[in-house]
């Protein structure tokens, strides 16, 4: 085969750096291998430093990295949670200055499911009735749940210590509490009698068969807006196992976000990188990243903070925002 012309060939530093970067596409891709969370970083060849990071994280831990310096974009989830770090409400001691690019789509809601044997029907009546649950609790430890949960049981009228001084107690361990997998084995076999978790579509048609779904009543979604959640409903239509509507909570949206002082072309050209490469980025659906709609509060892209001026006028440009 000939080569390519000089003006047309890849220089040698772009085919070593697409070389990594394809491998490692195919690696986070393969659920038989454990490493499947993406940091990149890049730098001029031969530079001491790596002033550039991309971050594919999923917790406070990519906010840290972005306020820190040591990541120039991240992911969080829920949408909510940076919510919170922008406007500095607890866990957060301050407001946090961080800017979004657009929120990936996913719909998704808490789960709040015990055992029959208490007689529970909503959130509230945990603290009404001095509950000993034994929480399952998802084992990754700065996971937004956690701070979530802390979040509900105070609006509902309680606490973990509340809790733990009437008996119960919680266990941190394991991922999305999957039907076949421990987290659930240990609520059907009793070593735990409730799990507050997300991702209600993995798990809840099989956990509403033989345990209680809780409620959250209005009163207590209102002081939960108030934080800044959204509520949401798990609906008898989409999971035939519950008696009737839940209202809850939503978990949903992945926002990509920045420094709020990350410099204008930076911002631009990764809006624009993101844009051009949304065809090989799956999601939930069907089909390419819907980039369009990132920008766009939605159901399922909560705009919780305010985008970066660049992602603003970027977008515009696009003729995705108006």
């Amino acid at each position: 085969m000939a080569r390519l012309p000089r003006n047309l060939r890849p220089t040698p530093i772009l085919t070593r750096s697409r070389v990594v970067l394809e491998i490692a596409s195919e690696l986070v891709a393969d659920r038989d291998q454990p490493y499947n969370q993406a940091k990149v970083m890049l730098r001029a060849q031969g530079a001491a430093d790596w002033p550039l990071a991309l971050f594919g994280s999923s917790t406070v831990e990519g906010v840290d990295a972005v306020v820190k310096g040591e990541a120039a974009l991240a992911i969080i989830n829920p949408a909510a949670a940076l919510g919170f770090a922008y406007r500095g409400e607890p866990p957060f001691t301050a407001p946090q200055p961080v800017r979004s690019i657009g929120v990936i789509p996913t719909s998704d809601q808490i789960v709040f499911a015990v055992s029959r044997d208490f007689g529970l029907t909503s959130v509230e009546d945990i603290a009404a009735n001095h509950c000993p649950l034994i929480l399952g609790l998802r084992g990754q430890h700065d996971h937004w749940l956690h701070a979530m949960l802390d979040h509900v049981l105070a609006a509902a009228g309680c606490s973990l210590d509340d809790i733990r001084s009437w008996g119960g107690g919680f266990t941190r361990e394991g991922l999305l509490p999957y039907p076949d997998g421990p987290r659930f084995g240990a609520l059907v076999d009793g070593t735990c009698n409730a799990i507050f978790d997300e991702a209600a579509h993995v798990w809840l048609n099989e956990a509403a068969q033989d345990f209680t779904i809780l409620a959250l009543s209005e009163t207590t979604v209102i002081k939960l807006e108030a934080l800044g959640y959204r509520r949401s409903t798990l609906k008898k239509k989409d999971y035939p196992g519950l008696p009737a509507d839940v209202l809850t909570l939503e978990f949903s949206g992945w926002p990509i976000f920045v420094h709020a002082e990350a410099p204008d072309l930076l911002v631009t050209r990764i809006c624009a990188a993101l844009d051009a490469r949304k065809h090989n980025i799956p999601w939930e659906e069907e089909g390419p990243l819907p980039v369009e709609r990132m920008c766009l509060d939605a159901p399922d892209t909560p705009q919780h903070v305010p985008l970066h001026r660049a992602a603003v006028d970027f977008w515009r440009q696009c003729g995705y925002l108006e």
